[in-house]
């Protein structure tokens, strides 16, 4: 445990019985003052979090880390939630890390820091606008294009451009065709998605999107075979048409090139990729493969941690504890929302936006429901 100092002079203090209610008391060698100390919890959560972020094992710990279990536990029932500030960003990058089957943690971050993170079952155009709504709408936003985001922009940041990953259009071809295609039509094209990576200026753009339509036309007629399987008459080339259909579908919505803009390049270069987002998602699971074994929830809230640390938040260990919510909390609001009747007027239900904001320290708790 850590010294105690004297608050009247300073000089370190001992251990002196104590109180009628079991706590400690102090007594100072040196003036004679006593008083008993309350520890707030900081020194405990800058522990849990030094391990967390680290390599290290609670194997490794004195006593296997028995008692650093018993000092850390009751941060596993925290939940560091984001604190909108109202800063402006003209660039953000939003990517989803999946923890289960049905369970993924959306995050939206800026080149310095993380903005914002939100907990859904899927990529949903709700889930995304719940991301999205509490954030002011940048420039251009960096994204992979997963379902539900772009009906989620149009929504939540109407003004907003969309830049889709360069690498994961190439990616996307990649998967179809596979690194060494066999057929000279997946040659041609594997090749056309690979010199996505180079391209960096306007006119470089136009030619490529004009090679492309002029591959897609020479062949057209080769894509249309059919052949008969099991009795079905299905598709002979189908992995090239997805191929195909996974660029057709960049060029046409006009988000593959939008950092080359001249509108939006006047204030400065804008990224073609998101390696934010992507190294983030790294060090997210190198986190949780150095801490593998953890339950669902418990990887849940190891990655909110992580963000949290990660999000320039200034405030002292204490005001956080403070007012981080706990399970107690939501499962509160899960029973009050849930036997809700349901709401015919489109008011907030629980999994809503408007209902997790309880959540966001707009308020202290506990919090008061409509």
């Amino acid at each position: 445990m850590k010294s105690v100092k004297c608050p009247s002079c300073g000089a370190k203090m001992k251990r002196n019985g104590k109180t009628s209610a079991g706590r400690q008391r102090w007594r100072c060698p040196s003036c004679g003052a006593s008083s008993t100390v309350r520890r707030d919890g900081a020194a405990a959560l800058r522990e849990f979090l030094g391990w967390l972020m680290s390599k290290g094992s609670q194997l490794e710990m004195p006593g296997q880390g028995r008692s650093f279990r018993r000092r850390t536990a009751r941060f596993w029932e925290l939940w560091p939630m984001p604190v909108p500030d109202g800063e402006w960003h003209r660039v953000l990058y939003v990517d989803g890390i999946w923890l289960a089957r049905d369970l993924v943690v959306l995050i939206c971050r800026s080149d310095e820091r993380v903005v914002s993170w939100y907990m859904a079952r899927s990529e949903t155009s709700r889930a995304w606008s719940a991301l999205m709504d509490p954030i002011p709408a940048p420039d251009v936003v960096v994204a992979d294009g997963g379902t539900g985001f772009a009906s989620a922009v149009r929504r939540s940041w109407p003004g907003t451009r969309v830049q889709r990953y360069v690498f994961h259009a190439f990616c996307q071809v990649r998967r179809y065709t596979t690194s060494r295609p066999r057929l000279q039509a997946g040659v041609e094209l594997y090749g056309l998605a690979g010199d996505l990576l180079h391209i960096g200026t306007l006119h470089q753009a136009e030619l490529w999107v004009e090679r492309y339509l002029q591959w897609c036309g020479f062949w057209a007629d080769f894509l249309e075979d059919t052949s008969v399987i099991d009795g079905r008459r299905v598709f002979t080339h189908e992995r090239l048409r997805r191929a195909r259909s996974s660029l057709s579908r960049l060029v046409s919505e006009g988000t593959l090139f939008t950092y080359l803009d001249p509108e939006l390049t006047e204030a400065g270069p804008l990224p073609s990729t998101n390696n934010a987002a992507e190294s983030l998602n790294a060090r997210l699971r190198d986190m949780l493969r150095n801490h593998r074994g953890m339950s669902l929830m418990r990887r849940v809230k190891a990655v909110f941690w992580w963000c949290h640390m990660h999000s320039g938040d200034a405030r002292t260990a204490t005001e956080k504890l403070a007012t981080m919510p706990t399970d107690e909390d939501i499962d509160f609001l899960y029973r009050t929302y849930s036997a809700s009747p349901k709401r015919a007027d489109g008011g907030p239900e629980w999994g809503d936006r408007a209902v997790w904001e309880e959540l966001h320290h707009k308020d202290p708790f506990p919090w008061w429901l409509d």
